[in-house]
């Protein structure tokens, strides 16, 4: 049984996307992502001479800074800053700029669901803009699954609240990757079948899960494809848009 959506999608039908680059002037890199009526803006700063306190001098450092619309930082941004640190970490090519680092700033604009997945296209849109050394792109994806266990790809602020359960999804976009041939295999499988970052929250079985991980696996290649396009534009300020896929 599939779950009737008040704003009229299939289950794996994701919002309108639109992605904007190089928008702050004062940033090394910036851009904007839109999922429907979720929006973030993220800037990058550095790499920067020096590393922080308990991180690796010989490896460049990666700083998240989450800045919400409204209101004060709290546990749940925090929670998301971790996330998202640990994820660009391991998309960037950390030993080639040792002992600097690299700020990523997040700016809600707007939450409509699916933010840390919007913030995370977001970000990886903003390092390329940037000029930081990345293994691959990334792409993020938010799957729900609803009470009867239906799957629900890129759900709204309302579809959240209403789900029992949802997994961040990242993936990786191979077709970009600065790493040697032979790095494309881990432990036999193609980069791209791999999971960058997985985050659940509620109640799922593991079939359910498996599902999400497939259904999520199956929209990304789009989103990949949305990504790719708007980083072939020129490095003056473009804007890329599609229509629900």
């Amino acid at each position: 049984m599939e779950t009737d959506r008040k704003d009229g999608r299939t289950p794996n039908q994701l919002r309108p996307l639109k992605c904007s680059r190089n928008i702050l002037h004062r940033a090394h890199g910036s851009a904007s992502w839109s999922q429907g009526e979720t929006k973030v803006l993220a800037a990058v700063y550095g790499p920067k001479a020096g590393t922080k306190k308990n991180e690796d001098p010989e490896k460049a450092c990666i700083e998240v800074i989450w800045k919400p619309k409204t209101g004060q930082i709290g546990k749940a941004e925090k929670e998301c800053e971790m996330i998202m640190k640990k994820t660009i970490q391991s998309i960037c090519l950390l030993t080639i700029n040792p002992n600097t680092t690299t700020s990523v700033i997040v700016q809600v604009v707007n939450d409509d669901g699916a933010l840390l997945p919007c913030a995370i296209n977001a970000a990886c849109a903003a390092l390329v803009d940037a000029g930081i050394p990345l293994k691959h792109l990334a792409v993020a994806i938010c799957c729900c699954v609803a009470e009867e266990g239906s799957v629900v790809l890129d759900p709204t602020k309302l579809e959240e609240q209403q789900m029992r359960g949802f997994a961040y999804l990242v993936f990786p976009n191979s077709a970009l990757s600065a790493l040697p041939e032979g790095s494309y295999l881990v432990n036999g499988e193609p980069l791209e079948h791999g999971i960058i970052t997985s985050v659940t929250h509620g109640v799922m079985s593991v079939d359910e899960y498996l599902k999400c991980v497939d259904r999520g696996r199956a929209a990304c290649a789009k989103l990949s494809g949305f990504l790719r396009n708007s980083l072939q534009k020129s490095q003056f300020p473009s804007d890329t848009s599609s229509k629900a896929a």
